[in-house]
């Protein structure tokens, strides 16, 4: 009986093991590798935003007025922004890996020990038996001589497990360090993030101040642009009667001698706005997130998209993507707050969806800067892209 004993044990060692290793790897891995390359993803992003904060601080220094210097600075505070947003979607990410890791390490463990534990119980139980009643009971030196045998063909692999689950143990260890690591790096970035938007606030307020003497001819845009708002039948009339009004204005600016119109004298260094062939060589991505909706594709709602729908985190940092001249700022018949820009030469960008906006109508805002955030309800972001009124595909331009 003892015998039959060790051999079902033995029989369900190895039965434990192959069902784990089958499990293993028959465990679904699209998930992970998902995470993973959006663990990827957003670092690659954070390294973009620091670059291009570096190279706007390099602008701030050698901005040779102060309102280029605050324009570059406050873009630069943008990036940064946006640097570590992406940190806190890589560190969360990274958090998500390990801990799916952790459990499947878990599981494992679990496997490779039930089996293992019984064994021992087995042969614990096997070993209470006295060695001189087999002096006594033939068939009990039989069973004797036969166990000795068994045990010496399982130990070795005995051995062997019990190295696998040492392995087991240490990999559950350094999964650990890894997780503590991941929640540091978290809070690191959720720091820095909360301080650089103090700063982005700070230099937002003072320039705010420096700017308050335009207020009155900036109110007077605005009122223009909210009319055209009203008078337009949809998004692309609104953003084909701002492209009349642009292409009319430029021309009115062409002509000699004085004019007089709303915002002048603001800013008058970033009055120059990017060729045509700059914005579709250099345009950036509004917002850091995942694209859900490209050109073309029928979203949820059921309309073709014309632009690029991005799912972004709560409270995320929107900046302009090409410098230009903001032609509209609110709010707009079912698409929350909204910002349209004017480039030059026919190009205009269109951001929807904000839960804040920072610009008003008529300012200029250099590649970068910051125009708003997302909301929390719907953290989704919608940006469009035209050349005279014809949709561009943005995703071309960005690689």
């Amino acid at each position: 009986m003892m015998l039959r004993s060790v051999l079902v044990m033995i029989a369900v060692v190895g039965v434990a093991f192959s069902g784990a290793a089958l499990l293993s790897a028959q465990a679904p891995g699209p998930s992970l590798s998902e995470q993973r390359r959006s663990l990827i993803s957003a670092r690659e992003q954070s390294e973009r935003a620091r670059q291009r904060s570096d190279a706007l601080k390099r602008q701030a220094e050698a901005a040779s007025n102060d309102a280029d210097r605050i324009a570059s600075e406050a873009a630069a505070l943008a990036a940064r922004i946006q640097g570590a947003e992406a940190d806190i979607k890589a560190a969360r990410t990274r958090i998500d890996i390990v801990a799916r890791l952790q459990e499947r390490q878990r599981a494992r463990l679990a496997e490779k020990q039930g089996p293992m534990v019984r064994l021992t119980a087995a042969l614990q139980m096997m070993t209470r038996k006295p060695t001189a009643l087999a002096l006594v009971e033939p068939r009990s030196l039989d069973e004797l001589i036969y166990m000795r045998s068994i045990l010496s063909a399982v130990m070795p692999e005995i051995e062997r497990r019990t190295a696998s689950l040492r392995d087991e143990v240490r990999q559950g260890e350094q999964l650990r360090l890894q997780a503590t690591r991941a929640i540091a790096s978290l809070d690191e970035s959720q720091r820095r993030l909360t301080e650089r938007r103090r700063q982005l606030a700070a230099l937002e307020a003072n320039e705010r101040i420096e700017a308050a003497q335009f207020s009155d001819d900036a109110g007077i845009e605005q009122d223009r642009a909210l009319a055209l708002g009203e008078e337009a039948r949809d998004i692309v009339d609104l953003m084909d009667q701002i492209r009349e009004s642009g292409a009319v204005r430029e021309a009115l600016a062409e002509l000699d001698g004085p004019l007089l119109r709303p915002g002048q004298g603001r800013n008058p260094s970033l009055r120059k706005q990017t060729r045509g062939d700059d914005v579709a060589n250099a345009y950036l991505l509004p917002v850091s997130g995942e694209i859900v909706t490209g050109l073309g594709e029928i979203s949820n709602s059921g309309y073709r998209s014309r632009g690029l729908t991005l799912a972004v985190s709560s409270g995320a940092q929107i900046v302009a993507p090409a410098a230009g001249r903001v032609a509209y700022s609110g709010r707009y018949r079912g698409y929350g707050n909204i910002i349209i820009i004017e480039h030059e030469a026919g190009w205009t960008s269109l951001i929807t969806n904000l839960a804040t906006i920072r610009v008003a109508v008529g300012d200029r805002v250099v590649q970068g800067a910051p125009v708003g955030q997302s909301g929390s309800d719907d953290p989704t972001v919608t940006v469009e892209l035209r050349r005279n009124g014809r949709p561009i595909d943005i995703a071309a331009l960005i690689g």
